[in-house]
């Protein structure tokens, strides 16, 4: 017979089991949380409480809950795993636009430009990769916040780092606005808000290991008009429903 651990303290235990299990599945229930821990919903929806109060965790749609600003940036570790997952989606991607693409991946209210490959036309959007930007002036980062409801996005654009840093929506009602489109059309638009002359179209793939991701086409606003961004949306949000049916997790 095991015999039990006399220095393990039982909510300790079960906190970081909770935390494992958001880490691996990208979401959770209070019912499967209890079922994964042995206990009642409620003692499971104490928990979850908490970690959601310490940024561990968010409450999400349907009544599930997500990893939180807190554990995103623990799993900044594990991201190079990430891109190796994405990559094959990303070059899909590449191939049809011939646009620089890049992966992107949230964490709080900012994105982490994870991985890209870069377009070869003579004018063209150079790589980014390592940079972090708000996510509300980046079109991936726009489809990512528009999977969470509008509480939640106020949430994180109150608390988060560029809230910290004193940078100000210019203008919130319209950002709601805004991912409201982007919810009904599964699409994030950028038009020289992260950098002047550069446009770019962004959809989320969902969650994959526990990282809200989303891939990205960039490209010259000057030449916009001529390369057709409709036939480039079509392109990216048929590779990102291809990744989320093969790497995401259930119930994006």
């Amino acid at each position: 017979m095991q015999q039990k651990d006399q220095h393990r303290i039982e909510a300790v235990d079960r906190a970081l089991a909770l935390l494992m299990l958001l880490a691996e599945r990208g979401r959770l229930s209070v019912t499967e949380a209890g079922r994964e821990l042995g206990v009642a919903p409620s003692t499971a929806h104490r928990l979850l409480s908490t970690m959601c109060q310490r940024g561990f965790a968010a409450q999400g749609d349907k009544r599930l809950y997500l990893p939180g600003p807190a554990l995103l940036q623990l799993r900044t570790i594990e991201m190079p795993a990430l891109p190796d997952r994405i990559r094959p989606y990303l070059q899909k991607l590449f191939d049809a636009v011939g646009e620089t693409v890049h992966l992107m991946v949230r964490i709080d209210a900012e994105v982490l430009f994870a991985d890209g490959i870069e377009g070869v036309q003579t004018l063209r959007v150079g790589l980014r990769v390592g940079a972090r930007m708000p996510a509300w002036r980046t079109s991936g980062g726009k489809a990512m916040l528009a999977d969470l409801t509008p509480e939640e996005v106020d949430a994180l654009l109150a608390g988060g780092p560029a809230a910290a840093r004193g940078e100000k929506i210019p203008d919130p009602a319209a950002l709601r606005r805004e991912l409201e489109a982007v919810r009904r059309d599964r699409l994030g638009c950028n038009f020289d808000e992260s950098e002047p002359g550069v446009t770019a179209v962004g959809a989320s793939i969902g969650v994959i290991d526990g990282n809200h991701a989303a891939l990205v086409v960039a490209l010259p606003t000057a030449r916009v008009g001529s390369v057709g961004l409709d036939a480039v949306a079509a392109e990216l949000l048929r590779v990102c429903r291809e990744a989320a049916r093969d790497l995401a997790g259930p119930a994006q």
